[in-house]
């Protein structure tokens, strides 16, 4: 059968960043396994990458709930450093990544040959998902700072995910960040949140959040949009850069005898000290409660 010739689709993204950082982020494994998925019901939890020409590298991309998923590999014809980088793909289609350097910003173009089974289009739109998505994670990662905690709770991931979520418990675990801290709205996929208390001046404080994802007992996303001070939501203001686009990651991870419970989160600079202390605090009142 006579297939048709493969189309060439170039993307571009301006990344507020310099070269070597996008470089950087773009290609060790710790950072790709942040940003490397177009939609967040989707997530990269493995990657390899043997950098030079003849090297290969590996993702291995799966729907979160691991309903499918797949191992995206190749191997490098040619690694200049800082400049560009060509591959191969094991379906012999062919891309190159240009990094163009401009100080503090930095265009980065990916041209990349389209396959045979999906449409051009989707293809496409995938793509410019993910270069947006690295993006964002490189550009916030310049004003907030990214942090992980995690924990082996001896519960069912069912009882751990919902302990996290219903009113009563929420507000008991969350306790150490704030004693009257309960949240305002839905955990649904989309749905506006905010989640409050009284501050020291006696008045009700907190964020404006949405739900970006909620796949029961394996993930949840939480994007903070604004705060929320005396009572009112303020989208707008320096007091808001700090947390504006800001996630909260919840996974779940079923080891059938326990629950791996990962968090990861972009926090303001000023507050990492403060999560430091309070985060690991929470989660061990969360263990406690689930395993009572």
């Amino acid at each position: 059968m006579k297939t048709s010739p493969k189309k060439v689709i170039t993307l571009e993204a301006e990344i507020n960043a310099s070269v070597e950082k996008v470089w950087d982020y773009y290609t060790k494994p710790d950072h790709i396994v942040k940003w490397n998925n177009a939609s967040d019901d989707w997530h990269t939890p493995r990657a390899e990458n043997d950098l030079r020409t003849g090297g290969r590298f590996l993702s291995r991309m799966e729907a979160r709930d691991g309903s499918s998923g797949f191992d995206f590999t190749g191997v490098y014809t040619d690694v200049k450093p800082l400049k560009q980088i060509n591959y191969t793909l094991d379906d012999d289609r062919k891309v190159e990544v240009s990094f163009l350097s401009g100080g503090n910003v930095t265009p980065l173009r990916i041209t990349f040959e389209t396959e045979q089974t999906n449409p051009v289009e989707i293809q496409k739109e995938v793509w410019q998902s993910i270069l947006n998505n690295f993006k964002t994670y490189v550009e916030k990662s310049v004003s907030k700072k990214c942090m992980h905690f995690e924990i082996t709770i001896k519960a069912s991931v069912e009882m751990v995910y919902k302990t996290m979520l219903e009113p009563t418990t929420y507000s008991e675990w969350t306790s150490e960040f704030n004693p009257s801290s309960h949240f305002s709205g839905s955990w649904e996929k989309g749905s506006k949140i905010l989640f409050l208390g009284i501050d020291h001046n006696g008045t009700q404080g907190g964020m404006v959040s949405r739900i970006r994802e909620n796949i029961p007992n394996k993930f949840v996303s939480i994007e903070h949009l604004g705060i929320v001070e005396d009572g009112k939501e303020i989208y707008s203001g320096q007091k808001v850069e700090g947390w504006a686009g800001a996630r909260e990651n919840y996974t779940f991870i079923d080891n059938v005898r326990d629950t791996l419970l990962e968090i990861d989160l972009d926090v303001d600079s000023d507050y990492k000290a403060y999560f430091a202390e309070t985060w690991p605090k929470a989660l061990d009142k969360l263990k406690s409660i689930c395993e009572t």
